[in-house]
């Protein structure tokens, strides 16, 4: 199934592929920006097939009901409860503890639509786990996606966001007005 996604991806849809997941990491926190349509669901999917990696991922709980619900899961999906009080960050990073291999993707926007300032839960999960952040662009604009280098979470988070922040300069997704 390798061939048949590199063929959608590079000769049918014409994209470009800039980085590479890094060689024996097995563990990462893979963050995808900018997250503006449910384009970038199949996206990712193709991605994830042409690195060669299984990247899980987390969605709101209402995509994991009938009659779709059951393909979420299959694809790697887990079901995540966005009501208020709940420690999702201690939950989400116990996750990396219980496998030997994990890595999970997040779009730090939480929506597809604009908005002014990402949710931090992907830098704290990354931190309590002790794992690298993996930044991931969906450039619709260039037609490319780039893969950046592990990061992992200093003691300086300003430093860190302005690190992430940059690598997604000029990144234009594929609803350019919510980017």
């Amino acid at each position: 199934m390798n061939w048949l996604a590199k063929f959608i991806y590079f000769k049918i849809m014409g994209w470009k592929f800039y980085g590479s997941w890094p060689a024996n990491l097995k563990k990462a926190v893979v963050i995808v920006v900018p997250h503006t349509s449910w384009h970038d669901f199949y996206l990712g999917l193709l991605v994830r097939r042409i690195l060669g990696v299984d990247i899980k991922f987390v969605a709101k709980k209402e995509l994991f009901k009938p009659p779709f619900g059951w393909y979420f899961k299959w694809m790697g999906g887990t079901a995540l409860d966005r009501t208020p009080g709940q420690k999702k960050v201690e939950a989400i990073a116990s996750l990396f503890d219980e496998r030997e291999e994990f890595s999970l993707a997040i779009a730090p926007e939480g929506t597809r639509k604009k908005v002014g300032e990402w949710k931090t839960g992907f830098y704290y999960i990354a931190k309590k786990a002790e794992v690298p952040i993996i930044m991931v662009a969906f450039d619709f604009g260039s037609k490319s996606v780039k893969v950046s280098g592990p990061l992992y979470p200093s003691d300086d988070k300003e430093q860190d966001f302005i690190k992430i922040k940059d690598f997604y300069k000029e990144v234009t997704g594929k609803i350019a007005h919510y980017t």
